[in-house]
């Protein structure tokens, strides 16, 4: 009894790599990427900062920092009209939220609320 459970198990492990590998396999047109580079938005963010589309995120957190107290208490990307916003939500000293908006391709703050 004890060596079939061992066979089942080793049978069912078997069978879920057949099925995990049946499922990870690339279709004829899709595109393939290891796990491990990365997503491809973050690709895609990278190649749009090279090509000069996008300012970097470090450079916008920086800009917006260093003419503000407080505090900043997240990031994220938004398109607005058809451009890439990044909105920084910051806290200012006594408690008050805001949140920034930067274009995404110049690094301007574009407007707060």
């Amino acid at each position: 009894m004890f060596r079939n459970r061992i066979l089942s198990r080793t049978a069912q492990a078997a069978l879920m790599a057949a099925a995990l590998g049946a499922a990870l396999a690339p279709a004829a047109t899709a595109q393939v990427r290891s796990p491990f580079a990365g997503s491809l938005r973050q690709d895609e963010a990278r190649d749009e900062r090279r090509e000069g589309q996008r300012v970097d995120l470090r450079e916008v957190v920086r800009r917006v920092s260093s003419g503000r107290q407080g505090r900043m208490l997240g990031v994220s990307e938004r398109q607005s009209g058809g451009r890439l916003v990044y909105v920084i939500r910051w806290e200012y000293p006594g408690g008050r939220v805001a949140d920034i908006m930067v274009d995404g391709r110049t690094g301007a703050v574009i407007g707060e609320r």
